[in-house]
């Protein structure tokens, strides 16, 4: 079966050439051409350290800027090729692992943005892929939540403690793809479920969640 990791990054790059460079992201003011710099430079150029290590941000930045003299269709094609040979991205575990999320995410941070989008139906398969990562992935998104945080896959019925707390706590029902999104900071587009104390999931729907 064809890995989730690839079969989004093709969508991403026809959703993005559908669209044109210029059009808006979830990614704060970034344009879908940005967006698509973003990846090239994550997964196929050293500088992408500054995106983890601040002190280094500078030199993602200039390569950023590099990248982004080029031409768009050149750009989203080369995204579409996959990364560098060199590139740990490329190997077929580590691109499971590292791409699968972000390119999920990614991608509905353009389609989302749009004022007509709507919905997808993922396969049960892929459903079940995300919600195995995110249920780890996710303990690092919330550290910030500030009320303890329960994943809740409407897909399986599985349940999972992200943020465990003595106090209140929030359950985040919904499809893996969703609840996904949401732990992502998407929260005003995930279709999710909040189960809790009011005052609670206020706190939640107000915190800094993703990475």
């Amino acid at each position: 079966m064809t890995r989730l990791a690839q079969t989004e990054r093709q969508a991403l790059c026809d959703t993005a050439l559908q669209l044109g460079e210029d059009q808006p992201t979830l990614c704060g003011d970034w344009t879908v051409k940005d967006l698509v710099v973003h990846l090239l430079v994550r997964e196929g150029s050293p500088a992408a350290a500054g995106i983890l290590v601040k002190p280094l941000a500078r030199l993602t930045d200039l390569e950023s800027r590099r990248y982004a003299r080029r031409d768009f269709t050149v750009l989203v094609e080369r995204l579409r090729s996959g990364p560098p040979v060199w590139s740990p991205y490329g190997l077929p575990r580590m691109d499971a692992v590292l791409n699968t999320l972000e390119y999920l995410v990614h991608h509905e941070d353009i389609r989302r943005a749009q004022p007509t989008w709507a919905a997808r139906s993922l396969p049960e398969q892929a459903e079940k892929l995300v919600w195995r990562q995110i249920r780890v992935a996710a303990k690092g998104l919330t550290r910030n939540a500030p009320v303890g945080v329960r994943l809740a896959s409407s897909v399986s019925g599985s349940e999972a403690v992200v943020r465990p707390s003595d106090g209140a706590e929030v359950t985040v029902r919904g499809l893996p793809s969703e609840v996904a999104l949401f732990v992502y900071g998407r929260t005003a587009v995930a279709d999710v479920e909040l189960l809790g104390e009011p005052d609670a999931v206020a706190a939640l729907r107000g915190a800094s969640l993703g990475a």
